[in-house]
């Protein structure tokens, strides 16, 4: 009987996995959206007549994006919401009047995911085992403050242990299962918010893998990032961005704060209800190029956020595989048919490539690490596809030191393994 539960909180997408001795299984959720063994890191809130005049329906995951765009203008949508975790400036958010910290909403999400699971989520578990990052996401995170929220929302659980391992030393063990001999291993982890890096000397003793951490680092940069940076540059000057308005005699930019909200898709359903909106709208009668702005205010009007990611995550990935691709987004019509060249995205991207490599560089420099003393380098997280992400690490590494997988569940199966065994405080970083 597994006694751990391992729980990859992502900003992107969460996994539950239980282990059995050396294997694992991912815990299968199925919602109205369908089965998966992943879940979008994502909470919708819907009022429901049938539920009471103060009842709201709870989705999460894909089920909550499909609540979302069946019901355009009736649904508080949030995703990403880890980011938000040791960030003191964030204090809560209202949905329908009530107040939700970001314990809350933690706790909300793992709760959809535990109905979801079914009889996958036993209630005999003893511990927990929660990844964290390296570096929380944020301009200032504060550690102590992101874990004393985790610890209260997951509190509601009952679990008997919670335990914290950094998600590159879950992902780390997850690949050191298959080692032949004593290696010391860089894992590099590619979120969505955050790019994290551990290297562990793992040795073999009768039998017993152990594990010496050697040193971490990590920067709040990751796919997201990269996702933006396309928009920015592809979409938004097709619907004003650069572009300029007539304000008495004199010719004044577009507010270039309206585009900010293409950080994340649903930042647009928010920006409908703001005072911008309307005053974007009111720009439209003195913009030099109204039908660009017009064309910005018709994708707002019509919740086309989501499609639009969509767009732009296929573009990149294509971007993976081929030096050039098509984008094109049908509501913007024919103007937004471009071809986009890898070179260009990773010009595009080069500002994030730096900071990602700068932190590569903190921790081989910080632990007096060699590149050719590394024996094994784990790449796992999405944004580990891209050419020039890869780069990075062939430029420093023999290219059959390199290796990847599991790039969803890695990290999952990793703390549910750790979980199993008796000397997991060895394994686990300090909680608040």
């Amino acid at each position: 009987m597994a006694k751990a539960l391992g729980f990859d909180f992502g900003t992107t997408n969460s996994v539950l996995a239980a282990a059995q001795g050396d294997s694992t299984q991912s815990l299968s959720f199925t919602s109205a959206a369908g089965s998966s063994d992943s879940m979008r890191t994502a909470l919708s809130f819907m009022k429901h007549a049938k539920l009471g005049a103060a009842a709201v329906k709870i989705e999460a995951g894909q089920a909550a994006i499909q609540q979302f765009i069946d019901n355009p203008g009736d649904v508080r949508f949030l995703q990403s919401i880890k980011t938000f975790a040791a960030s003191p400036v964030f204090q809560g958010t209202l949905v329908f009047a009530k107040r939700h910290g970001f314990e809350d909403l933690m706790r909300l999400f793992l709760g959809r995911l535990a109905d979801y699971a079914g009889d996958g989520w036993r209630k005999d578990y003893e511990r927990i085992v929660v990844g964290r990052p390296v570096r929380f996401a944020g301009a200032n995170p504060d550690e102590a403050l992101a874990l004393s929220r985790y610890n209260e929302a997951l509190s509601s659980f009952g679990f008997p242990q919670v335990h914290y391992v950094y998600e590159p030393v879950a992902a780390a063990f997850y690949f050191a299962q298959h080692l032949k001999q004593d290696a010391t291993v860089l894992v590099a982890d590619f979120g969505g918010g955050t790019t994290d890096y551990s290297i562990i000397r793992f040795e073999s003793h009768a039998g017993q893998l152990t594990a010496t951490p050697v040193g971490h680092s990590g920067v709040g940069v990751a796919g997201d990032h990269f996702d933006f940076r396309i928009i920015d540059t592809v979409v938004s000057p097709l619907i004003g961005k650069g572009s300029q308005f007539k304000s008495f005699d004199k010719l004044l930019d577009v507010p270039s704060s309206y585009y900010a909200n293409f950080g994340r898709w649903n930042q647009l359903s928010i920006f409908k209800t703001l005072k911008d909106f309307t005053d974007l709208k009111q720009l439209v009668r003195s913009a030099v190029e109204p039908d660009k702005l017009e064309a910005f205010i018709d994708l707002v009007d019509h919740d086309e956020g989501y499609p639009l990611y969509q767009a732009i995550s296929a573009t990149k990935m294509r971007l993976s595989s081929e030096e050039e691709t098509e984008f094109y987004f049908a509501p913007l019509g024919e103007s937004s048919r471009r071809t986009v060249r890898r070179a260009d995205f990773e010009g595009w991207i080069a500002p994030d490539l730096a900071r990602i490599e700068e932190a590569l560089d903190e921790v081989l420099v910080t632990t007096n690490t060699a590149p050719g003393s590394i024996d094994k380098v784990f790449l796992t997280g999405g944004t580990s596809f891209v050419p020039a992400v890869r780069r990075l690490f062939e430029n420093r590494f023999p290219l059959d030191r390199i290796e990847s997988g599991g790039e969803l569940l890695s990290i999952a199966h990793g703390l549910a393994l750790i979980g199993e065994r008796d000397d997991i405080e060895s394994w686990t970083a300090m909680a608040a």
